[in-house]
């Protein structure tokens, strides 16, 4: 609205001026080189103004002239830099596909026309771990790390293959440095891995708080994984320094009220400090929110010096704080079974063998226990280590694929934290001619249940050759 007013006023004052100038006539007199040119003010400014038309013509033409090679110039910069784009975005979708040859050809297109265009590195590197030729794409991604703007990029790609390759000091190098440029969490999460393969809590606890204040993750996780280390730093200071141990320990049960190898190892460092009262009741309030066999193992080693009668007693007391859970009743029967009180044993397996229960292998060997140490080899005993053989398996710790009687502060395999997760492991695959020790790996098994289970391979391999 402003701009129309403003040109509406000076259309007026053109006109008006106009009109002044017609009412006013003049004449202007040039006398110059011999010449005598006499006419009117309207001419004389029409004249000026035609000129100074013409002059900016000839300007324009002039400068367009001498410009044409440089806009030339730009034109096949243009189209060739538009060709490498379009070659490209064929490239990178053909890679994506796992066309492989055409991807090749487009990424020579691309490199042809757009040499330093970051995207012609990426797509490079792509077609080089497509062909499986890792030192090309190690090459890539090398001239990745050289541009600012594809180094982080530049820096995973390296960190990748020198994982593929199982270069871990290389990976952990590559880590670092994208780490100290931007707290990337796939930078982060690799450093924590490797502190984690390398046992080293300290710089893994630093690694921690960087992640989080990086905001690579978030709070609830940074918590889990300080009490994750600080319960592997308790783990290796109990011996020779138990008071500083019991302090990283609790601090871990703090952040991590779930975390049940930090809280077995607190019963543990009390008894050792003759605190037995307090780490019984400690660990039956953890049994009874969560019956842990770890909770259990720690529970048993707070007194190791009374009779199998005693223990029996302290066992159905601990099973009493959660008498509905399986874990309950197995504790119960193993700690009968030594006291020799079969028909204990029997009346705690008793609901977890029953008609539609499904036992595991461990309830199926510990029944065959009882069988054994009361009547001695017979029938009973080899059906039980039968129906082990083909019973679910028992949860253990397992961490990439690795099954562990005990927990680990990281994965043995990538070095991953608070890796190791309590669960069932997955059923084997089974053949025809299983043998009664299928399923059940071997650290699993007590000395007594290892003689059975060679007894009954024994009668196997007898029955086979009659």
């Amino acid at each position: 609205m402003l701009l129309l007013l403003i040109f509406l006023a000076a259309l007026a004052a053109l006109s008006l001026g106009l009109h002044w100038m017609l009412e006013h006539p003049g004449s202007i007199t040039l006398d110059w080189g011999g010449y005598h040119i006499e006419t009117s003010l309207l001419v004389a400014i029409a004249a000026t103004l035609g000129l100074i038309a013409l002059v900016i013509i000839a300007w324009a033409i002039l400068v367009s002239f001498f410009q044409a090679p440089t806009r030339l110039a730009q034109s096949s910069r243009s189209r060739r830099r538009e060709k490498g784009f379009q070659a490209l975005s064929r490239g990178i979708i053909a890679a994506g596909a796992g066309h492989v040859g055409a991807a090749k050809k487009a990424s020579k297109e691309a490199e042809k026309c757009l040499a330093k265009e970051p995207l012609t590195f990426l797509l490079k590197a792509q077609v080089a771990q497509l062909e499986g030729d890792r030192v090309g794409a190690e090459t890539a991604f090398h001239e990745m790390t050289l541009l600012s703007e594809t180094r982080l990029l530049g820096l995973r790609g390296l960190h990748i293959e020198a994982k593929r390759r199982n270069d871990a000091e290389a990976a952990h190098l590559f880590a670092d440095q994208a780490h100290q440029l931007a707290p990337v969490p796939w930078a982060g999460h690799a450093l924590l891995e490797h502190h984690g393969s390398n046992a080293d809590w300290e710089e893994a606890r630093v690694a921690i708080e960087a992640n989080l204040k990086a905001k690579a993750i978030d709070l609830p996780t940074a918590q889990r994984l300080r009490a994750v280390v600080e319960t592997a730093l308790a783990m290796e200071k109990q011996v020779d320094s138990p008071s500083e141990a019991l302090h990283l320990a609790r601090q871990a049960v703090k952040r991590a009220p779930t975390l049940v190898p930090a809280i077995a190892l607190i019963g543990r460092l009390l008894a050792r400090h003759g605190d037995s009262a307090k780490a019984l009741k400690l660990l039956e309030k953890a049994y009874a929110e969560n019956p842990h066999p770890d909770i259990v193992a720690a529970y048993l080693d707070a007194s190791p010096s009374e009779s199998n009668a005693e223990r029996l007693a302290r066992v159905k007391k601990l099973a009493l704080a959660a008498p509905k859970a399986p874990e309950s009743g197995v504790i119960v029967a193993r700690a009968a079974l030594a006291a020799r009180d079969f028909a204990m044993a029997r009346r705690a397996l008793a609901p977890l063998v029953a008609e539609g229960q499904a036992p595991t292998a461990q309830i199926c060997l510990l029944m065959a226990e009882v069988e054994d140490a009361e009547n001695g080899p017979s029938g009973p005993v080899r059906e039980w280590l039968a129906r082990g053989s083909r019973a679910p398996r028992d949860p253990a710790w397992i961490a990439d694929g690795v099954i562990s009687r005990s927990w680990a502060p990281a994965s043995p395999v990538t070095g991953k934290l608070d890796a190791f997760v309590w669960t069932t492991p997955p059923e084997p695959i089974r053949g025809p001619a299983e043998d009664a020790r299928a399923g059940i790996p071997a650290a699993f098994l007590t000395t007594r249940q290892e003689r059975l289970l060679e007894a009954a391979e024994i009668d196997a391999d007898s029955g086979a050759a009659e």
